[in-house]
């Protein structure tokens, strides 16, 4: 087994793969993308897709790691869709629907309807394009994005959410700036058990963290679980976190 440690939002996240999974899901993951973007002659473009709780930004910081610890791989840059929150002005403004009542946008904060799309395919389309350009990241003490708090300019550049590649109008073309998508699925009662364990980190009593968990957290995991598109590597994390590989429905 191997040990990776990492701050996420304040909160201390150890987590422990597998001897199988990073010999023969990661390393050969990672040795796919240095080989595409060689082949390429140019930046690339990877995206990963997972629900809430899946595990998806602590397993990118140790794919990150490990790419930069084996002089046969091309250094990979992390980045997430995050930081494309709309500002909590916005949220405490604009109302949606939720269980069939409209709701103010901050109690579903995380939703599809909570992220600027507009603002986030026009920054992945200079992604894509290969310019060195800003990312936004964001601040959960302030709640809002914090502009240009990363500079992109890596050759292999991996970004990370929940819905970029979700199957529904104008989401759906995101996927088309990637040149090589991977997602990650659980099982539902593995999802919301790591949820309300991650909410009660943050300080709050368990009857809040399952309250919020239950409503804000597990219908975004749904939407993710259901409607995310087919990738190009299709990852499954069971009950104890260990990964599999479902199936590759497609090599660029």
């Amino acid at each position: 087994m191997i040990e990776h440690s990492i701050m996420i939002n304040g909160i201390h996240v150890d987590a422990v793969y597998s001897e199988h999974a990073v010999r023969d899901i990661f390393v050969p993951l990672l040795q796919r993308l240095t080989d595409l973007q060689r082949e390429k002659g140019r930046r690339i473009l990877v995206m990963l897709a997972a629900p809430p709780g899946a595990g998806k930004t602590t397993l990118l910081s140790f794919l990150e790691k490990l790419s930069r610890e084996r002089e046969d791989l091309s250094e990979i840059q992390v980045i997430g869709m995050d930081g494309f929150h709309r500002r909590q002005e916005y949220l405490l403004s604009h109302f949606a629907e939720r269980n069939g009542k409209q709701v103010a946008m901050v109690e579903i904060k995380g939703a599809p309807v909570t992220f600027d799309l507009e603002k986030l395919t026009d920054s992945v389309r200079r992604v894509a394009a290969g310019e060195i350009c800003g990312w936004p990241v964001y601040d959960r003490l302030l709640h809002n994005p914090v502009e240009d708090a990363l500079r992109v300019d890596g050759d292999i550049i991996l970004l990370e959410g929940n819905y970029l590649l979700l199957d529904d109008d104008g989401w759906r073309r995101l996927a088309d700036y990637a040149d090589y998508t991977i997602s990650i699925a659980a099982d539902e009662a593995f999802l919301r058990t790591r949820l309300i364990d991650r909410k009660m980190k943050t300080g709050v009593d368990e009857t809040t963290a399952v309250r919020f968990v239950d409503f804000s957290d597990m219908p975004n995991a749904r939407i993710c679980l259901t409607r995310t598109k087919p990738a190009d590597l299709q990852l499954v994390i069971d009950a104890g976190g260990e990964y599999s590989r479902r199936y590759v429905c497609s090599e660029n």
